[in-house]
Formats: C-alpha cells, sequence, structure tokens
C-alpha cells in the first residue's frame, strides 16, 4: 500500500454510513466455532467488491478493536447497508443465519457492530505520511496545508 507524504484529508460530498463490525474468540481451544465465523468474513467483502460501486460499500479496512478482528466499512447509504444485509441471495443473511444457528449462545465467539450515519460535512479526517485508508479510500484524498485546524476543516467540509 503506497504512502503519501504530508498532510492529507478525506472529503464525501454526501452523507454516508460508517459499520464496523467485528468477532472475538473468547474460547480460543474452541477453535471450531469461532474460525467459520472469522472465515465467512473476507467472502462477504470480496461479493461487495465484486458488485462495487452498485452494492454501496465504499471502501473497508481491517483491524483491531474492542479487542477483537474488526471490519470498518463506509457505505453510500444505510438504505445500501440494510439492503445487502437483507439479501438473502447475498453471503451475509445465510452466514447470519449459521450463526445463529450454530454457535450463538455458547460464548465461544462474540460478534458486534456499530453503525453511524454521518451527514455530508460533519466529520473531519487527517491523514499524515499514510496510505489512503478508511475514509480516505472511500471518498476524494486531498491535500491540505499545514495551517489548518480541525475546527477550520470542519467549518468547511
Amino acid at each position: 500500500m503506497a504512502t503519501f507524504e504530508g498532510r492529507y484529508r478525506a472529503q464525501i460530498d454526501e452523507d454516508y454510513v460508517v459499520f464496523i463490525i467485528g468477532f472475538r474468540p473468547n474460547k480460543l481451544w474452541q477453535a471450531r466455532r469461532w474460525v467459520p465465523v472469522g472465515l465467512a468474513m473476507p467472502p462477504m467483502v470480496r461479493e461487495l467488491r465484486a458488485q462495487a460501486p452498485a452494492a454501496g460499500m465504499l471502501a473497508v479496512s481491517y483491524g483491531i478493536m474492542y479487542g477483537s478482528l474488526t471490519l470498518v466499512q463506509h457505505w453510500r447509504s444505510f438504505e445500501h447497508l440494510t439492503a445487502y444485509a437483507q439479501d438473502a441471495e447475498q453471503r451475509h443473511l445465510p452466514a447470519w443465519r449459521r450463526y445463529n444457528q450454530a454457535w450463538r449462545g455458547n460464548n465461544a465467539v462474540g460478534v458486534f457492530h456499530e453503525t453511524y450515519r454521518v451527514r455530508a460535512g460533519e466529520y473531519e479526517a487527517i491523514y499524515v505520511d499514510m496510505p489512503r485508508v478508511g475514509l480516505a479510500a472511500a471518498g476524494d484524498h486531498l491535500a491540505v496545508g499545514s495551517s489548518t485546524t480541525a475546527a477550520e476543516r470542519m467549518a468547511t467540509g
């Protein structure tokens, strides 16, 4: 992943959604219960990337959050996100049903998600000597001078 030297900001001119989803192995010795949950995620991301931009997922980043393996996704809209989640022809709904039938309630694996609707211009993102990640991967990646402040960037969108 290429690094962009200097200061950059991200910009999306419309409302968007941030969706954070993760899973946490609670009982490492019960790998047969949590490995399938983790293995279900990459095919969903591949499916969404193959359907871009129509599916509505703008970008995805992987990491660790709350002690969990986590994906941070940026979506064009809440409607795009829920349409994908509820579509029986896509990978998510069958995987969610399998999880609920086979693993939910045994405490071997935990799953969480958080959804945030963000109004255009009501966000701020800065990247210094970083690859194009997060919101910068989802929207425009623009150079920013060193003299601007977060308050100034929030005021100008």
